[in-house]
């Protein structure tokens, strides 16, 4: 996916014009690499962290919620 398309995307997810979706990326993608620059993990919550250093890489969240079993809430609400 490129810039444009995720700041379309983001656009009409967030209701704002494209230019302001793409400034707002611009940030996020600045920040991330400032922090990784300056030797800091940069964190984006509900994805994972970025990681500095001489091997820099993405360690992805883990999920510790309870395991979904594919059935819906009213099959929950029946066990109850």
């Amino acid at each position: 996916m490129r810039k444009t398309d995720l700041a379309r995307r983001l656009a009409r997810a967030g209701r704002i014009t494209k230019a302001e979706a793409a400034d707002q990326l611009d940030s996020v993608v600045h920040n991330i690499v400032r922090n990784l620059r300056r030797g800091r993990p940069a964190h984006l919550p509900g994805l994972g962290t970025f990681q500095p250093g001489n091997a820099p890489g993405f360690q992805p969240e883990v999920d510790t919620g309870p395991a979904k079993s594919g059935r819906g809430d009213s099959a929950r609400q029946e066990r109850s």
